[in-house]
């Protein structure tokens, strides 16, 4: 009779003492978190060094080079793509979030709806100038009809995530997702290095700058580089203007699910369902610590301590962001999506500049 070996658990079980509980649930929860500290390593690495580099030299600021020395070794990274992807990911996600979850200490609700309001006029003109654009230049440039939406969106309200909302509202193709993120990511990084210096020529104060970041600049985490460079107050206004901004996602997002016909979704969830589904659950946190801070709960110490806690969550997230750039998928998109996005980017810019200028 043949016997039967029986397996033993790796590591720390195998060599476990008698009468010692090993629970089989740790192992693959432990697994995971090894697999993500793969690539949160590299993200951290940078934008720790990043920091540094900020702190040497205040005018370019850490997430400037986070996310430049980001894309200069993304060929590097992409070579172990599947190993990293895990720790980016986490680092361009939850720990970006939580970055603008801890600048809410810095704000308080008074500052959330008055600046909500203040800046509702200039939000909604570049919204509107925006999705007429894509529509009208898209079809002049022979866009497909979901690229161009996407690329509309992206550009208008938040980059990936209204772009992440919108493809099952319109069931976009992968492809098309695709082009239209490499698109936006590519004026992103141009918002973060061009903006400020603009800013600047033009004389603007921090809250114009924050206002103008807020509403031009399209993904989350570009907006909070181009403003940080700018200044903390600009940086904070900013912030808030484009959590405002992230919550024209639900109308939008409704308003293409009935034009294009697609109700089942709305047939299984109702309208309030998905209105919630759609908020970011960072927008909810943020307002929460801005409550807090309303209260008078944070101390000033704390305040100081968690904005630089928050500084450096931008630089990681803003390096892996970096790290995970595709610059074949950039030169793929080909030209007519790209055109399409930087006629977009720029009417989004002057129309945010010029409503400024027309109401102040």
């Amino acid at each position: 009779m043949t016997a039967v070996r029986k397996r033993s658990l790796p590591g720390r079980a195998a060599r476990a003492k008698p009468g010692t509980v090993i629970s089989l649930a740790d192992a693959p929860t432990r697994r995971r978190a090894s697999v993500r500290a793969i690539g949160l390593g590299p993200a951290v690495t940078l934008g720790l060094a990043a920091t540094v580099a900020g702190t040497l030299v205040p005018v370019v600021g850490a997430p400037v080079f986070a996310v430049v020395a980001g894309v200069l070794l993304s060929p590097l990274a992409r070579r172990r793509s599947e190993a990293l992807e895990p720790g980016l990911g986490l680092a361009r996600g939850l720990v970006l979030q939580l970055s603008v979850v801890l600048l809410g200490a810095q704000l308080s609700l008074r500052q959330v709806l008055t600046v909500g309001a203040g800046s509702l006029p200039v939000m909604l003109g570049t919204l509107g100038v925006c999705l007429l654009l894509a529509w009208l230049v898209g079809r002049r440039l022979g866009v497909p009809r979901d690229l161009r939406t996407l690329i509309g969106v992206g550009t208008g309200i938040c980059g990936a995530s209204a772009i992440a909302a919108t493809t099952p509202a319109i069931r976009a193709k992968s492809t098309d997702v695709a082009y239209a993120i490499s698109t936006i990511f590519l004026f992103n990084v141009a918002a973060v290095l061009i903006f400020p210096p603009v800013g600047h020529a033009l004389g603007m104060s921090a809250h114009a700058f924050g206002l103008f970041a807020g509403t031009a600049v399209n993904d989350t985490s570009s907006v909070v580089a181009a403003a940080g460079a700018y200044g903390q107050d600009a940086e904070g206004y900013a912030v808030v203007v484009k959590l405002v901004r992230t919550l024209m996602i639900i109308p939008v997002v409704l308003v293409l699910t009935t034009l294009s016909g697609r109700r089942a979704a709305l047939a299984e969830t109702s309208k309030a369902r998905l209105a919630v589904s759609l908020v970011p659950w960072f927008l909810v946190a943020f307002l929460a610590v801005a409550a807090l801070n309303s209260g008078g709960l944070i101390p000033a110490a704390a305040q100081t301590a968690l904005h630089h806690v928050a500084l450096l969550f931008i630089a990681v997230a803003l390096a892996a962001v970096g790290l995970s750039t595709n610059v074949a998928a950039l030169r793929r998109a080909g030209a007519r999506p790209l055109l399409l996005g930087l006629i977009l980017w720029a009417a989004v810019s002057a129309t945010s500049l010029g409503l400024q200028y027309l109401l102040t």
